[in-house]
C-alpha cells in the first residue's frame, strides 16, 4: 500500500492507520471525561495526538503502567495504573469514555484487565485489539481476539456492543475496532448496531469470507481453480 508517496509497513503501521480512520468517525460524538487507558505515548503514529481526536471532550486523561516514566507524556494529570491489579476505587466510574488501543494483548491477566477498563467508564468503551498480527514487543505479547471474544467480554462486563469493524487488507495485520456502551439506547441512530465477522470482500480462493481471509496468500490454489475451470470449458477432465 502506498500513501502520500511513502510505502506503509503492512505488518504494524497499516492496521494502525486504519484504526485511526475508524476512531475519527466517532470520536467527536463523545463529550465529558475521556481516558486513554494505559496509553504510554498518546501518539497515533501519524504525527497527531489521540487527545485531538476527542475535540468535544471536557477532559482528557492518560493512564500509564510504569510510574518511573512520570512526566514522559508531559501531562500533569497522568495516572499510573496496572490493569492486571485491583482498580483503585477512585477510578471506578470516573470517566464517560474509556479508550484502549492495542494494550490488552500485552497483559496476561486479560479478563481482569478488560474488566478494569470497563469499570472505569460510566458509559462508553472504545477498544482496539489485534486479531492477526506478528508477535511483537519483548515485554510480553500473549493474546489475539476474535469478534465473538470481544462481544462476549463486553456482555460479561455489563456493556452492549454497538459497533465492531475490522480491516481486510491483503497480506496485512488485522485489527478489531469496537465501541460498547452501558446505555445503548442513548446512541441509537448515531452509532449503528453493526457486528459481523464476515469480510465484505470475498477471498478469491473460494474459502469462507471471514475476518482474516485476505492475510494468507493462497496463490497456487487460486491458480489451480482457474485452470480447472478452463479445462472444464474445453471438456478436459482435470486429474
Amino acid at each position: 500500500m502506498e500513501m502520500n508517496g511513502l510505502f506503509i509497513d503492512r505488518k504494524f503501521r497499516l492496521p494502525r492507520v486504519w484504526s485511526n480512520r475508524e476512531l475519527r468517525k466517532f470520536a467527536r460524538l463523545f463529550t465529558g471525561d475521556v481516558v486513554n487507558v494505559s496509553g504510554w505515548q498518546d501518539l497515533d503514529k501519524e504525527g497527531q495526538h489521540y487527545r485531538d481526536y476527542f475535540a468535544n471532550a471536557t477532559s482528557y486523561t492518560i493512564t500509564n503502567y510504569k510510574s518511573e516514566a512520570r512526566g514522559f507524556q508531559g501531562f500533569e494529570n497522568e495516572i499510573f495504573l496496572d490493569l492486571s491489579g485491583e482498580l483503585p476505587p477512585e477510578l471506578t466510574g470516573k470517566f464517560d469514555v474509556a479508550f484502549n488501543h492495542t494494550v490488552l494483548e500485552h497483559i496476561f491477566e486479560v479478563h481482569k484487565a478488560f474488566r478494569n477498563v470497563c469499570m472505569m467508564t460510566r458509559d462508553i468503551v472504545i477498544l482496539v485489539v489485534p486479531f492477526l498480527q506478528q508477535m511483537h514487543e519483548s515485554f510480553g505479547d500473549y493474546w489475539r481476539f476474535s469478534p465473538m471474544t470481544v462481544k462476549r467480554l463486553f456482555e460479561e462486563n455489563g456493556l452492549t456492543l454497538l459497533y465492531l469493524s475490522f480491516n481486510g487488507h491483503d497480506q496485512a495485520s488485522v485489527y478489531i475496532f469496537a465501541i460498547a456502551s452501558r446505555a445503548p439506547e442513548r446512541w441509537s441512530g448515531r452509532i449503528g448496531n453493526d457486528f459481523s465477522y464476515v469480510d465484505k470482500r470475498a477471498p478469491s480462493d473460494g474459502f469462507w469470507p471471514y475476518i482474516g481471509c485476505h492475510v494468507i496468500s493462497n496463490t497456487g490454489y487460486r491458480v489451480g481453480r482457474i485452470l480447472n475451470k478452463l479445462l472444464r470449458l474445453f471438456g478436459i477432465k482435470a486429474r
